[in-house]
Formats: C-alpha cells, sequence, structure tokens
C-alpha cells in the first residue's frame, strides 16, 4: 500500500477535507519532502491543469498523480449526474470524462463522489440510480483507452441518496456492463454508514480500487477513534496494493496534518 495525500485548488471548497492548499508546487514540493507516494488533485477543472508543468513538477518530486475529483463539477459548477434534464446530466458527463481524459495523461484515475446526486435530489431514487449507472457506463467505458479505472466513491447519507455502503457499491458495479469502474472505500464515510469496516473493505474485495485514510472526526488518522488494526489486515487480505490517501480537513493545520498522516501511515503500514 501507498502513501498519497490531497491538494485542493478549489477555493469554493476551501475549509473542506482536503490537506494541502497552497497551490500545486509549493504543494507538491512538501509532499515530498514528508516522503509522500503521491498526490491527489481537486481542481476547478482540466483547464486549470498545465499538463507539462504538472508532470515536471511531480517527476522533480519524484511523486505521482493517484487521481483526478470531479468534485468541483458540483461544488463549483452545480452539475450532477442524476440531474432531472438530460441536456444537463450530458455537461456532467462531459465535465466527467474531461477529467478522465486529463488524469488519463498520467496513468491517474478520476474520482467520482459528490457529482453522483447529492441528498437532496427530488426525482425518484431508482430513476436516479439509472442515471448515475448510465454515467458510470460512460466514463468507465473512456477510461479504459488509458488502461485505468473509473472509481466511483459512496457517500453517507447526509452527501447522497445514491450508494452509501460498499455492499450497496458493489452491487452497483456488478450491474454494469463495463468492469472498469473501482469502488473508493473512504473510512469517514464508512464509519457512518457501516457496522463493520474491516468486514465491508473484505465484501468489496476487488472492487476496491482506492481508499480515503481518514479518521473518524475527518480529522487526519490518529485524531479520532476509528480502529485501524483491522482496517489494515482487511486490506491485505484482499491483496490491497493502491493509495491510502489522506482526505481530511487540515486540523490543526494544513502541515500538521500532512505529517500526522504519514506517521499514522508508516506506523500502521510499517513502511
Amino acid at each position: 500500500m501507498k502513501s498519497c495525500i490531497t491538494i485542493s485548488l478549489v477555493e469554493e471548497a476551501r475549509g473542506g477535507p482536503f490537506v494541502l492548499w497552497d497551490g500545486l508546487e509549493q504543494s507538491i514540493a512538501f509532499a515530498a519532502e514528508l516522503g509522500y507516494d503521491a498526490v491527489e488533485i481537486f481542481a476547478p477543472g482540466p483547464e486549470v491543469i498545465d499538463v507539462d508543468a504538472l508532470r515536471s513538477m511531480l517527476d522533480s518530486a519524484n511523486l505521482k498523480l493517484a487521481a483526478l475529483g470531479t468534485g468541483a463539477g458540483w461544488v463549483k459548477h452545480r452539475l450532477q449526474l442524476a440531474d432531472p434534464d438530460a441536456g444537463k446530466r450530458e455537461q456532467a458527463r462531459a465535465f466527467v470524462r474531461s477529467i478522465i481524459d486529463c488524469a488519463g495523461q498520467f496513468n491517474a484515475a478520476a474520482i467520482i463522489g459528490s457529482m453522483q446526486g447529492p441528498s437532496g435530489h427530488t426525482g425518484d431514487p431508482d430513476t436516479a440510480r439509472g442515471y448515475l449507472c448510465e454515467a458510470l457506463e460512460d466514463g468507465g467505458a473512456h477510461a479504459a483507452q488509458y488502461d485505468v479505472p473509473l472509481i466511483y466513491e459512496p457517500l453517507n447519507r447526509y452527501e447522497t441518496r445514491q450508494c452509501c455502503t460498499v455492499e450497496d457499491g458493489v452491487g452497483m458495479l456488478e450491474s454494469l456492463s463495463t468492469n472498469n469502474v473501482r469502488l473508493l472505500c473512504d473510512l469517514f464515510h464508512m464509519n457512518i454508514e457501516e457496522a463493520d469496516i474491516a468486514a465491508a473493505l473484505l465484501q468489496g474485495g476487488k472492487w476496491v480500487g482506492h481508499v480515503h485514510f481518514v479518521d473518524s472526526n475527518r480529522r487526519p488518522v490518529g485524531l479520532g477513534h476509528m480502529q485501524y488494526g483491522p482496517i489494515i489486515d482487511a486490506l491485505k487480505q484482499i491483496n490491497y496494493e493502491g493509495y491510502l490517501c489522506a482526505e481530511a480537513f487540515p486540523y490543526p493545520d494544513q502541515h500538521e496534518a500532512a505529517r500526522q498522516t504519514m506517521r499514522a501511515y508508516r506506523y500502521w503500514t510499517g513502511n
């Protein structure tokens, strides 16, 4: 398992659960200084990513790009994949494809979280789930050209009425015709929704494609009441070799949050 940390470039999300906020160059340099393997970037859109410049920064820091988030599609542009309006749904799918195209140049995945549709979605839940499945079919097929999966994140009940548990997420992915979508298992959301986080990860098995490494209160690992021994054991049992990515509040500040996560990562993984 490899270490990763989030960098946000979205001012509208300032104060949210992303660790580093000082721009790409400074954040990448700091992540490298602490020994991280990769970064996950939350950007307003692909147009703000200078691919050549980012590649140069990552290469100089000996870091990988693990993933690009699509959340700004909702937070900034108010696009969601389950919108009742067909035209807006297509705009949302096009935004996701644009993030996939940008991430794919780095052999990185795109993540769908908040764009799946919020808890306040006004349509019929079955219809909304159908729209989400259509988007995942589209995005999974689009990502295949880069030989990377599309990553889908079940969220807690206060953020979505789509999938809230690993079991529900696995069931949805198994219903798709594409085999190129994987689950993001976020420990914060799992702490709310799962009766047994380790058991849920075992059930996720081969479908687990990315992990957000965070504590029960969405602070950095070690600052809440999460029990990590069984979680790490479960990830080992399913042969998970992906990233443990810090998506946490920058508490008490971003730099100490990054240091605390790295200390916890090394303790729990022995790396």
